[in-house]
């Protein structure tokens, strides 16, 4: 990580070791009322497993699904940069991808994101081109209807990264395990890294055929 993005990271990672320490609050109007201050980031262990993936790839377009306050996707972003491709990050709410953004600014790293707000699924719809990685951390029960929707819309040799696998290991998370796995050309490992990786990727002989 060069001078700029490292002390915004260290911004997050005091503003992640504050919010683990403080009484957890609902926020009002639940997880759609546009009010939720939890950050609920991934921690640096989980990003450095990005950005070393990510850095694997030659020119990404990198997917992310949940942007909430943009920890995670500086780690996309610099390894985006770093191979001469870019991020598009999607969060439902405009006041954490605007957030997200300042961050990104201050980090040098804007000018290769691509910051969408809206509905995670209809956005991928609307994609006009395909993508080579993919990072799911939104509301878990969006993870299938979200596979659903990127899966045709994979290059070859894609891979796909979802969190929150282990903890707190969900119903709709292992449904998304179970559907992934049973994708054509698919090979998928879960991963004890952080609260729980489930890596895939798209075999590109049967992607290409």
């Amino acid at each position: 990580m060069d001078d700029r993005i490292q002390p915004v990271l260290d911004l997050y990672h005091e503003r992640m070791r504050a919010e683990r320490s403080a009484p957890r609050v609902e926020a009002p109007g639940g997880r759609d009322g546009g009010h939720d201050q939890r950050m609920r980031a991934i921690g640096p262990e989980t990003g450095q497993l990005l950005n070393i993936l990510a850095r694997s790839l030659e020119r990404p377009t990198i997917l992310e699904l949940g942007t909430s306050f943009g920890y995670s996707a500086l780690w996309l972003a610099e390894a985006a940069r770093a191979r001469g491709g870019r991020l598009i990050t999607m969060e439902r709410h405009d006041y954490k991808s605007a957030h997200a953004r300042k961050m990104a600014e201050q980090a040098g790293l804007a000018a290769c994101i691509d910051f969408r707000v809206g509905d995670a699924v209809a956005m991928i719809g609307e994609l006009g081109h395909k993508v080579d990685f993919v990072f799911v951390d939104l509301w878990k029960d969006l993870y299938v209807p979200c596979l659903e929707a990127f899966y045709p819309r994979l290059n070859p040799g894609a891979m796909i990264v979802a969190d929150n696998m282990i903890r707190p290991g969900t119903e709709d998370v292992k449904r998304y395990a179970r559907a992934i796995r049973a994708l054509p050309g698919m090979s998928s490992v879960l991963l004890p890294v952080g609260t729980g990786l489930e890596v895939s990727r798209l075999e590109s002989v049967l992607q290409a055929g």
